[in-house]
């Protein structure tokens, strides 16, 4: 089982992730400006979602990989490190940027299935059940699955909570997002390499 220690220090670290606004709060935002807030809210619950598909994804792979080969999993692991600094400086650089989308107006139905799309295609939550997530599981501390689960609902549970503050304040999120793309892209930057940099030199937490 996920140690309190570990469980406490993803914890941290999703919540910089999540906060950091990225495609999904993009999407969730501009549905509520175009839509209204019941679009945004679908968004948002559409995103997590997608969330739910991911999870169990990493949990079946996951679960595989350490099955087969300890040292393909400690690979796996450093190669997540490696693109997480990799992200960083190419946002650094400029081309990591949170670009502007375009939201025609869809029944709620349609909201909720191309947010979990969105989610499902969203390159910074791959990134994270890829290259970040693994970071955090122990084969030696108890089932894959179950640990990947448990980190996983950690992270659905404050990306929603953040997605309903953008749903909620849909419309001066939305320009402010636009307005800034430059700024965001910097500050994800800063995130992924510090997180890529971190991994690589503590090794497997405790």
């Amino acid at each position: 089982m996920v140690s309190m220690s570990t469980f406490l220090l993803f914890a941290a670290a999703s919540l910089v992730l999540v906060l950091v606004p990225g495609p999904n709060h993009l999407y969730i935002a501009a549905r509520g400006i175009s839509q209204g807030r019941a679009a945004a809210l679908a968004s948002a619950f559409g995103v997590e979602a997608g969330t739910l598909v991911h999870i169990a994804t990493a949990a079946a792979g996951l679960s595989y990989v350490v099955a087969r080969s300890a040292a393909l999993f400690e690979t796996i692991k450093w190669a997540g490190a490696a693109y997480l600094v990799y992200l960083g400086v190419r946002a650094l650089r400029g081309g990591g940027g949170v670009r502007a989308v375009e939201t025609p107006p869809q029944p709620l139905r349609a909201v909720f299935l191309e947010a979990m799309a969105v989610n499902l295609l969203n390159p910074k939550v791959i990134l994270f059940f890829l290259a970040f997530l693994p970071q955090f599981v122990d084969p030696a501390a108890g089932s894959v699955p179950l640990q990947v689960a448990v980190l996983g609902g950690t992270l659905l549970t404050l990306g929603l909570s953040s997605n309903l503050v953008y749903a909620a304040g849909a419309g001066v999120l939305g320009r402010r997002l636009r307005n800034r793309a430059g700024l965001l892209g910097r500050v994800s930057g800063v995130v992924y390499l510090g997180l890529g940099l971190a991994t690589a030199f503590s090794g497997r937490p405790a």
